[in-house]
């Protein structure tokens, strides 16, 4: 049986993980799904053993070191190894730098604690079962991770740090064994970017993004698992994305003008 633990488990991207490991693994997989909403996390623990597969539901705060060791200490307990970690827990935010106040910066440190603390406090208690079983730690960065989107200074600094752990990690794990897989996904059609932070702190309630062409759950959560499976070192889900990361070493003034463009007119800078 392989057990896999992933935050951020009740919607979006995560749910969707969730399901489809226990489609494909039915019974041979038992699956850890962390996330704050307790009833929606149950409700995705539901589905995936209605696949066949072991679920725990454990309520964690990934914004708290605590909270996170106790959710591996969890998993430990319950199925006595961990093969496969995915660090996908996350918050968006949208605001221009200049429009957040002195006194609302706070959340800048916030959006840290949950995109990359959580990542590492989950991955550090981790650390002696992946090593155990030779297995895996998945984090979920994003396009914004790879190149700088204007609106999204605190989001991307979140995902850069993100990035720039796990590829240093990876390197670290490699003589033991375990592989380190970075999925970039781009705009995919969640409400993450709605319950995201706005220039106060507060939830934006509405997208900064043109979203028309955006990726769904289901597609997104299909290539993680694909990189995954393959122990890749990156997975970069659009071919825009690769072209940017591309043309960023050889024309950064047009990378950056797309950029811009991708922001809606009413939140685009004079």
């Amino acid at each position: 049986m392989k057990v896999f633990v992933i935050t951020g488990a009740s919607d979006g991207i995560g749910a969707e993980i969730a399901r489809q490991l226990a489609r494909a693994h039915g019974k041979d997989a038992a699956l850890v799904l962390a996330a704050r909403n307790g009833g929606k996390l149950e409700a995705v623990a539901a589905l995936c053993r209605q696949a066949g597969a072991q679920a725990l539901a454990v309520m964690t705060d990934v914004a708290q070191e605590a909270q996170c060791r106790a959710l591996i200490d969890k998993a430990v307990q319950a199925y006595g190894r961990i093969d496969v970690l995915i660090n996908n827990a996350g918050m968006s935010a949208h605001a221009l730098f200049g429009d957040v106040r002195a006194q609302d910066l706070h959340w800048y440190e916030d959006l840290m604690k949950v995109n990359l603390w959580g990542a590492v406090w989950c991955t550090h208690a981790a650390l002696p079962q992946l090593k155990a079983s030779r297995g895996q730690v998945v984090a979920v960065s994003s396009l914004a991770g790879l190149v700088g989107v204007p609106g999204r200074t605190a989001y991307s600094a979140t995902k850069f740090a993100l990035a720039g752990f796990f590829e240093a990690l990876r390197i670290e794990l490699k003589p033991a064994g375990v592989a380190v897989t970075t999925v970039y996904p781009g705009v995919v059609a969640t409400e993450t970017r709605r319950r995201g932070y706005n220039a106060r702190g507060e939830p934006a309630g509405t997208s900064g993004l043109k979203e028309e062409a955006a990726m769904s759950a289901e597609e997104c959560a299909r290539l993680a698992i694909a990189g995954m499976n393959r122990r890749q070192r990156e997975v970069v889900m659009t071919a825009r994305g690769r072209l940017g990361r591309f043309m960023k070493l050889l024309a950064p003034g047009l990378v950056e003008n797309m950029a811009l463009a991708a922001l809606k007119d009413e939140v685009r800078p004079d």
